[in-house]
């Protein structure tokens, strides 16, 4: 079992810290740049019973390009960084700060889909039949990866972790 932990970990050490210099976003520190999220709505039913607002309290997350697509968009990038999202039940202002500064490797896909390979807490939101967990709003922590097909279909893969679900914090 320590094995199979240990090597996701090296793993994502290794993406996190290798990237070819063609590969670095003009002007960037070391070829960090910010990350903004952005505050997000969802009417009831779409992820809980009822509305959903978030929006980042904290958010220290910047990106690194590691690997481009031969029209120039991101092929491959990671993202690290402090990210504090405040979910509010809007219906009764119930709210929750969740910790999502998880550390990932996304790969881009040509058809739209992508791969996470993930170290950390992540918001995972999961419409009605949209992933192999429920629908909800979740904070994935652990070792895991993420797939989204480009159809927006959702599966999530634990190496080790768990999930919290938001909308039994805030219901």
């Amino acid at each position: 079992m320590r094995r199979a932990i240990i090597a996701p970990l090296a793993l994502a050490a290794a993406l996190l810290c290798a990237a070819p210099a063609s590969a670095l976003p003009a002007g960037t520190e070391n070829g960090w740049e910010p990350a903004p999220s952005a505050p997000w709505d969802v009417p009831a039913g779409a992820r809980c019973d009822f509305p959903v607002h978030g929006e980042p309290v904290v958010d220290e997350v910047v990106r690194r390009v590691l690997d481009t697509h031969p029209d120039g968009s991101a092929k491959r990038v990671a993202y690290q960084g402090d990210l504090v999202v405040r979910v509010t039940n809007t219906g009764t202002g119930a709210f929750h700060d969740a910790d999502a500064s998880g550390t990932a490797v996304v790969e881009y896909r040509a058809d739209g889909s992508q791969f996470w390979s993930v170290l950390g807490p992540v918001l995972v939101g999961v419409g009605e039949g949209g992933g192999n967990v429920p629908r909800g709003l979740h904070i994935v922590d652990g070792v895991y990866t993420l797939e989204i097909d480009s159809l927006g279909h959702k599966t999530v893969n634990m190496a080790y972790g768990t999930r919290d679900d938001l909308c039994a914090r805030i219901g």
